[in-house]
């Protein structure tokens, strides 16, 4: 059983992050992990089906169950979900989780923990040594990507768009460095290149670029 926690501070009403959590078209603007999410009308308890795109042209697909919501006198929000796919390329079998709105100072702690158990056998339990990890990035570069929108009026395509951009400038500063320093000799273009690798991962991201 894989095990994933994820939160981030909001400077936004809750009932406004709610609004954009739980609605379906609102969902899949800013989350990374979804490239749709469909509900089934009249289902009850609520349930829909997502589609994720792995690979260019390859796209699993999987259902999410709506479990159930508590609200309590200080104003925190709970939302909880059963989830899985019964496609066999899909690395998640099965899986449950929830999403809670904390107001605190400041705002609000939207944070999220979800667990699920990984099929392939002992060869899942392998690949999600990597799955995992990136799973959880995907889920806390979506978390950024929210609160840049809903605290800077930065859409989520914009705030994608950005991310790309800073990426490609990042990746060409080292590329330059890199090949300014080869004519030099072979061990400083290498130092000269790690060097600008870790200056470019270091740098913190603009306000409007998730990260």
């Amino acid at each position: 059983m894989a095990v994933i926690y994820v939160e981030t501070l909001i400077d936004a009403p809750v009932e406004r992050i709610w609004q954009v959590t739980q609605h379906p078209g609102a969902h899949r603007r800013w989350d990374a992990r979804f490239g749709r999410i469909d509900p089934e009308p009249g289902s009850s308890p609520a349930r829909f089906r997502y589609v994720t795109t792995v690979l260019p042209g390859v796209r699993i697909g999987g259902y999410g169950v709506h479990a159930g919501e508590r609200d309590r006198p200080d104003g925190t929000r709970t939302s909880t979900l059963r989830f899985g796919s019964g496609d066999p390329r899909s690395l998640i079998a099965a899986g449950s989780g929830y999403w809670r709105y904390v107001p605190v100072p400041g705002g609000v702690r939207f944070l999220t923990g979800y667990r699920y158990t990984p099929r392939w056998g002992p060869a899942g339990r392998l690949a999600d040594l990597l799955f995992g990890p990136a799973f959880g990035w995907a889920t806390a570069w979506s978390f950024d990507r929210l609160r840049i929108w809903l605290e800077r009026g930065v859409p989520p395509e914009r705030a994608r768009a950005n991310a790309a951009r800073e990426v490609v400038v990042r990746a060409l500063a080292v590329g330059a460095a890199t090949a300014l320093a080869a004519p030099v000799g072979r061990a400083p273009a290498l130092l000269v290149a790690l060097t600008a690798s870790a200056v470019a991962l270091a740098l913190p991201p603009r306000p409007d670029t998730p990260a």
